[in-house]
């Protein structure tokens, strides 16, 4: 350790990383720049540089804020977290630029003055050394209660949900992603009790959030807690009413406000998002399922696909192309409230009074089941000039109020992947304290250890990011944050709940043993929400590179 301040080298070696960045994302932004913005086709020559950059500037971020819980929590294990998470990020860029820095417009000198000076370099090997993540090992399992860094009404908030997901959502989880069953009833009306589907909803509105401020981290923190008892059987129920009440909230008018936002609160109405179709994606622009004026009201036409919950859900927020001409791109696109009767099974069929039908198969899934993703296919379905959200004057608005529902779903997905690596890490920890192999407990083993302090690491890095995200956006900043971090925790959920299942052996391979269905839970978290390439280019880095040449153009 270093000195009185175990952390100085490691914001040392940050901040020299930070400077390198900032370096890349200079020549990036102007290299794809037409005028003073981002070019689409420029950005698309360069993929490979900036979906690398997004990565790394997602990395430094989150850097930040487990270097932050460190110096407000300042245990050991908390502060070797923060050191070798750094250490990772120096080790991993010099790599990429010791023979690129010529790509970048940096000297190779520089970069090596920056990463590879004789202070950096030892701090990076004393905090990667194989002693030191033994010692990380030996006190995570000596004390596998994790400090969240919560005040005291949040933590209460966490003990809370963590018993009702022990006791109510853990004991049904394997059954209900065995048989691919419908989230049993009486979990949904638990949740409903205890005011989850109202997290984002203002108290004058019947929801949980004060009037007078926001608290995106009791969301967060219910989330986590609800997916760590399992991500299909509660973990993603509040997703899509976070997401419809923050649209609602942002655009929706006074009446519908009034209107609906109370029966989302109360969970008397059950909401799903159509947004996804089978040709687009995340490239929301080129949605085609059309919404044809008619008297009082429109008519949906086209297929929606991977929406989930659309089957149990009373009302579909659909995402569709109001204006026929397609150059209008995502300024041509509305979002109609489509309600529907509650379906339990696979498969779906409802035939409106004037003719108008939709129907609905349900998807299968290698894992998050419970919740059922589906096909849907409106046909001339009609929806009233009312449940336009935003009114008439909401036409063409619809992908502004979607993508700010978007930034809380891709917050509280973040907040999905900490639950389930927290399922995953405890029984890690329990399993390789316990399994001997050769005599020896597993975590007794070298490269056991590294895998369990690391685990825990990416863990407590991906939750303070968030939490720190959660404040952010309170504030009504941190939109480019929140696309980062589910980008970040999406990507090292996989490698935390891969590690857990090798710990178990061959019985991580069994589907009696929990970590298999984590495993399969966490890969949906790089598709869904964003997927990871698309979220990585055309959100973050174009987002980041935007805001720097709108800065240099501020600057000149």
């Amino acid at each position: 350790m270093d000195g009185n301040d175990p952390l100085a080298s490691a914001y040392a070696a940050f901040e020299a990383a930070v400077r390198l960045a900032g370096a890349m994302t200079g020549h990036l932004a102007e290299a794809v720049a037409v005028g003073d913005r981002v070019d689409v086709a420029a950005l698309d020559a360069r993929q490979v540089d900036a979906y690398d950059l997004a990565v790394l500037l997602s990395r430094l971020q989150a850097a930040r804020s487990i270097l932050g819980f460190a110096e407000r929590r300042p245990k050991p294990l908390h502060r070797a977290w923060a050191r070798a998470f750094v250490a990772e990020i120096v080790t991993d860029l010099t790599a990429a630029l010791v023979h690129r820095a010529a790509d970048w417009e940096i000297d190779v000198d520089e970069v090596l003055a920056e990463l590879c000076d004789a202070e950096t370099t030892s701090f990076v090997r004393a905090a990667l050394s194989p002693e030191e993540w033994a010692r990380m090992a030996a006190w995570l399992v000596e004390s596998p209660s994790l400090d969240y860094g919560l005040d005291g009404e949040h933590e209460h908030i966490r003990k809370e949900f963590r018993r009702f997901a022990d006791t109510a959502v853990a004991p049904v989880a394997e059954r209900v992603h065995k048989h691919d069953d419908l989230i049993p009833k009486e979990i949904i009306e638990s949740v409903s009790e205890l005011g989850c589907f109202g997290l984002s909803i203002p108290e004058r509105f019947g929801g949980l959030q004060p009037d007078d401020n926001a608290d995106n981290l009791g969301m967060v923190v219910v989330t986590e807690e609800l997916s760590r008892g399992s991500l299909g059987v509660a973990g993603s129920l509040i997703t899509r009413p976070e997401i419809l009440s923050k649209a609602l909230l942002k655009g929706g008018t006074d009446e519908q406000r009034e209107h609906w936002l109370p029966q989302l609160a109360s969970g008397e109405t059950l909401c799903a998002v159509a947004v996804t179709e089978p040709d687009f994606g995340s490239d929301v622009a080129g949605l085609k399922v059309s919404a044809t004026p008619t008297a009082g009201g429109w008519l949906l036409n086209g297929q929606k696909t991977w929406c989930t919950f659309g089957g149990y859900a009373d009302i579909l927020m659909v995402l569709a192309r109001s204006d026929a001409d397609l150059s209008k791109g995502h300024r041509g696109l509305s979002i109609f409230l489509a309600d529907k009767p509650r379906f339990e099974g696979h498969a779906f069929e409802h035939t409106q009074e004037g003719g108008g039908k939709i129907t609905g198969r349900a998807i299968d899934t290698l894992g998050y089941r419970g919740m059922h993703s589906f096909d849907v296919w409106f046909e001339d379905y009609f929806v009233p000039d009312a449940q336009v959200l935003g009114g008439l004057g909401g036409i063409g608005k619809g992908f502004y109020y979607q993508m700010e529902g978007f930034a809380g779903g891709r917050l509280q997905t973040a907040a999905r992947a900490c639950g389930v690596m927290q399922a995953a890490l405890d029984k890690a920890i329990a399993y390789a304290s316990e399994r001997k192999v050769f005599g020896q407990p597993i975590a007794s083993y070298q490269l056991s250890a590294w895998k369990l302090a690391r685990m825990g690491m990416m863990l407590q890095t991906a939750r303070q990011f968030t939490y720190d995200c959660a404040a952010l956006l309170d504030g009504h900043k941190g939109q480019v944050e929140a696309s980062m971090v589910k980008l970040w925790a999406s990507r090292i959920a996989e490698w935390v709940t891969r590690e857990a299942m090798q710990l178990h052996g061959g019985m991580g391979y069994a589907e009696e043993y929990d970590v298999s269905r984590y495993f399969v839970d966490a890969r949906v978290f790089s598709i869904f929400e964003g997927a990871e390439e698309v979220l990585a280019l055309r959100v973050v880095a174009r987002q980041v590179l935007q805001r720097w040449l709108d800065e240099r153009k501020a600057l000149s």
